[in-house]
């Protein structure tokens, strides 16, 4: 025998070892990372189209404020510390071009519409007062400017309609802080053991009782963390109608269930001894109960969605492509999220879906809540878009957007990470049969659908805002809220007005409703309205005359105007109700979309109240209407201080115009009322509080278009159902064991505050 023979097979046993080791090792190791499929391709030429919806760039804005302040021939004052009697850009936002327009330049090869901003001034600092909205354009590089109020209004806006600016808002806290609290020393000092720091404020709207009051309510907390949940029991109205801040006033003071004529007397009552103190105890900074930080340890991280060969969708500039849908967005400074020119399988169904308002009705006993009817779209839902956290507001690998807004300022603000775009499996199957009977067999389609979602964070609401994009060919816009309760100092027979959430804490009942613009285009512009329904009809057995069959059958009408299609608000609604175009299906139905709404709303304020009309809207449940360029929006941002002579009145809109064959609109509000109970402590749960409406194709398609979905699953029993070919689901354990690439978590929420 060779001697190195057994050399050799020892140096060979040892490399088959290696290799053997390396390969074990390696499959017990780190799963490789997963790989992304080639994006999904865009045409270039609706990716350029969709521009036409864009919201304005941060150039674009700085151009509108440089053009205003060379061609106005008056001062303007930055907002961020404009006083009332100064003249000031409120906001500039995008000019969305008239719809006829924008189709000549998407459907018939027209001109490109010029791009214009729409920038809203105070004039304050001029012998009449007003409010002016104007155009300018075109951008990028501004040549004219056109005054548009009246013919948007017909008439000026007055001065006192404004919105309040942040500027005005930090002035009438220093009112507070250096005037009104000055004249109650002792009270202040002894009673809320203030020390300028450690009270926090709300505000109460609408401003007064009548057109031209701008008189307002404000609520003292202790300054925590969760502040709206920690009243005081002292709330202080305010006159600042006056341009002249120094001819502001407290005209009547409230603690604890009396009245008083200002601070002043509430200091006499208070050191005579004729006063009943309720003292709050003293929370900590971080607000004790009502601190948002976790009462349990760190444990197993809960679930995670990932996509293992990457985004099926494509977000290019503002367009987004997902399995056969395709749409616009942009985000409004005062409506927030807003979708264009929606298309299914290439072919357009909805013009526009927009927010329009979130309205709240207030209830209590302390004189601020019983008189708060926030419209938030006048604060800004757009505005006030939070950041979002990767994790929790939006799966983490969701597509991030960035956004600019343009007010209470002369510069464009970055909101950083303010809208998600993401595909969402829902754990459920979409549709499913499992056949036991004949043939033996398993059909099935995940449910996993498109949403586009912004959080719009409003005092102490936040309003998860989401449009979902389904496989079926259905739409769903949605809205969840959170946030904090707002509450009242408890006293008194405050438990009719609410339930207690702490000792001193009265949660107030109060109403949500929000309201939502549908321009849906099914098949083409010119759509009409129709009902069905069902109805029982008594008949005899035909194979047995003698016995009697109670059988539904279907109910048709065509709803011809306005008023028959104008919907109250708890009032019956046919079950089905839908846009219908003036084509076909394979089966000779009109081609129609269904819409159907997910509410539970409160009641509306009664029509004689003398602010009603300010928001008329929220009157109806659906109320669908001929669209008009003069009627673009359901409310207006002027509503809200002088509700009581409102600039747009949505009632008006109903006409009992004909709406057959017309290009119609479809108002939609949804709502819930929220008693606010122990378990809203910290914070309220969007569990249960959602609401919202679907767009439903009914008789669009020959069939359902989801069953040309890529993610169906079908065998029968006679298959191998382990094989990846016959069934997707066994390809699982190698397409999907792979390492997703999460980024590290980053967040910009605390950054130019």
């Amino acid at each position: 025998m060779n001697p190195k023979l057994p050399y050799v097979l020892l140096v060979g046993a040892a490399v088959i070892i290696f290799i053997l080791s390396c390969m074990l090792l390696s499959r017990g190791g780190r799963s490789p990372s997963c790989e992304s499929q080639p994006s999904v391709e865009e045409k270039t030429g609706s990716v350029s189209q969709s521009l036409v919806f864009a919201d304005l760039t941060a150039e674009e804005m700085s151009q509108v404020v440089r053009y205003l302040q060379g061609h106005l021939g008056v001062p303007l004052v930055d907002a961020s510390r404009a006083r009332p009697s100064d003249n000031c850009i409120a906001s500039v936002d995008l000019q969305v071009p008239a719809k006829a327009e924008v189709l000549r330049f998407l459907d018939g090869g027209g001109a490109r519409p010029p791009r214009e901003a729409l920038a809203v001034l105070y004039f304050g600092n001029q012998a009449e007062p007003n409010i002016s909205e104007f155009v300018v354009g075109p951008l990028p590089t501004p040549a004219y400017h056109r005054d548009v109020t009246e013919r948007k209004y017909g008439g000026k806006l007055p001065y006192h309609r404004r919105p309040a600016l942040g500027s005005e808002y930090e002035q009438l806290g220093a009112f507070l802080k250096t005037k009104a609290f000055a004249a109650a020393p002792t009270f202040m000092k002894e009673v809320l053991e203030y020390d300028s720091t450690n009270v926090a404020f709300q505000t109460t709207v609408p401003h007064g009782f009548q057109s031209g009051d701008r008189v307002t309510w404000f609520v003292l907390f202790q300054n925590v963390s969760g502040f709206f949940v920690h009243p005081v029991g002292l709330e202080v109205l305010v006159d600042h109608s006056s341009l002249d801040i120094s001819q502001w006033a407290v005209s009547r003071v409230f603690y604890n269930g009396q009245y008083y004529r200002d601070m002043a007397q509430l200091e006499s009552a208070y050191v005579q001894g004729r006063i009943s103190v309720e003292k709050v105890r003293k929370a900590p900074r971080d607000g004790d109960f009502s601190s948002m930080k976790p009462r349990a340890a760190a444990a197993a991280l809960f679930p995670v969605q990932f996509e293992p060969q990457g985004p099926r969708y494509s977000v290019r500039n503002n367009h987004v492509r997902f399995q056969g849908w395709s749409f616009a967005f942009g985000m409004s400074v005062s409506t927030g999220l807003r979708l264009f020119d929606i298309r299914h399988k290439g072919e357009r169904v909805a013009y526009e879906i927009s927010v329009q308002e979130a309205l709240s009705v207030y209830g209590s006993n302390c004189p601020a809540g019983m008189s708060t009817r926030y419209m938030d779209g006048s604060f800004g839902l757009g505005r006030y878009t939070s950041p979002l956290v990767p994790g929790v507001d939006c799966p983490y690998l969701a597509t991030l957007v960035d956004t600019h807004a343009l007010s209470d300022s002369l510069r464009p603000r970055k909101r950083k990470a303010s809208l998600c775009i993401f595909e969402h499996n829902l754990g459920s199957p979409l549709r499913r049969h499992y056949s036991n009977l004949q043939a033996l067999y398993y059909g099935g389609l995940v449910n996993s659908a498109l949403v586009i979602r912004s959080i719009a964070t409003v005092g102490n609401y936040d309003y998860v805002w989401d449009f979902i994009f389904y496989q079926n060919g259905a739409i769903e816009g949605k809205v969840q809220a959170t946030g904090y309760p707002s509450s009242s100092f408890l006293h008194g027979d405050g438990l009719r007005y609410g339930n207690r959430l702490w000792e001193h804490t009265l949660g107030t009942i109060h109403t949500h409703f929000v309201n939502y613009k549908v321009d849906l285009d099914v098949g083409g512009v010119k759509n009409s309205l129709v009902a069905h329904d069902m109805a029982f009809e008594m008949t005899r057995a035909p194979w047995s005359p003698e016995q009697q069959i109670e059988r539904p059958r279907l109910t048709k009408k065509v709803l011809d105007t306005e008023d028959q299609a104008a919907f109250r608000l708890q009032s019956k609604m046919p079950r089905y109700i839908y846009f219908a175009a003036n084509s076909k299906n394979k089966w000779g139905h009109q081609r129609g979309y269904r819409i159907q709404i997910t509410s539970f709303a409160g009641d509306h304020i009664p029509e004689a109240s003398s602010m009603e009309r300010a928001i008329s809207w929220a009157r109806y449940q659906l109320a669908v209407t001929r669209r008009k360029e003069e009627e673009p929006t359901s409310t207006s941002i002027y509503n809200q201080n002088d509700p009581w002579t409102p600039t747009v009145t949505f009632a008006d809109f109903i006409n009992n115009e004909t709406i057959t064959n017309e290009d119609l609109v479809a108002w939609i509000t949804a709502g819930f009322l929220h008693i606010p109970h122990s378990e809203d402590i910290p914070n309220t749960v969007t569990v249960g509080n959602s609401v919202g409406f679907l767009l439903r194709p009914y008789n669009y398609y020959d069939l359902d278009p989801s069953i040309y979905s890529h993610d169906g699953v079908f065998f029968t029993s006679e298959q191998d159902f382990t094989a990846c070919e016959i069934n997707p689901l066994a390809c699982l354990p190698k397409t999907a064991s792979c390492l997703p690439n999460f980024p590290p978590f980053t967040y910009d929420g605390f950054r130019n505050m």
